[in-house]
């Protein structure tokens, strides 16, 4: 079984990033089922590192507001919806129950390479998969960079043991305020077939 042609548009060929959104919000519920698809996405060893924190609120934006780049700061604060992405380097502490296979967390303890690289690489793939269950639920996009990671972390994850990793602004897209299309590499730039 595959998906149809209308789910693939859906999720990428006719996806685009969003900067401007309608003024529609998201509920909790949608949030809910989000996550509940996004978690079903393969991490290594099923580390799930990724940490979401959906900011909804005027007050919970207005705390991210110092952190923002000047050019994300009109769409991130009109977004229904911006996720902090980030990942948890303390998430060895949990595959004594998500990976019970095997004595998974001994690999980390103490590791502290493994830990960072693990928890950002998983943690940026739970990212992504957030953008896939988001679109696949029929809510736009608009992932970024463009922020002071340093100042989110400290105000979101004081604790020290989430790092943030990008940003991504839900809702419902103003089509209006789209961009261009942009390219995309051909497979022959890409790829390889060895």
């Amino acid at each position: 079984m595959m998906l149809s042609d209308t789910g693939l548009d859906l999720i990428f060929r006719n996806a685009r990033t969003h900067n401007g959104w309608l003024d529609k919000p998201v509920d909790d519920d949608t949030l809910r089922v989000l996550y509940d698809l996004l978690k079903w996405g393969p991490t290594s060893a099923n580390a799930s590192p990724a940490r979401f924190v959906f900011l909804r609120s005027r007050q919970a934006k207005e705390r991210l507001r110092p952190a923002l780049s000047p050019g994300n700061l009109d769409k991130t604060m009109a977004a229904p919806v911006t996720v902090i992405v980030g990942h948890d380097l303390r998430f060895y502490e949990h595959l004594p129950r998500l990976f019970p296979h095997a004595d998974a967390r001994s690999w980390f303890v103490g590791n502290d390479e493994l830990i960072r690289t693990t928890a950002f690489r998983n943690g940026s793939l739970q990212g992504a998969y957030l953008i896939i269950a988001a679109r696949a639920l029929g809510l736009d996009c608009g992932p970024m960079s463009g922020f002071d990671n340093a100042k989110v972390d400290a105000e979101f994850f004081p604790a020290g043991t989430v790092k943030s990793n990008f940003l991504c602004n839900l809702g419902y897209g103003d089509p209006a305020k789209l961009f261009p299309r942009s390219p995309r590499l051909a497979f022959e730039e890409a790829c390889q077939l060895l």
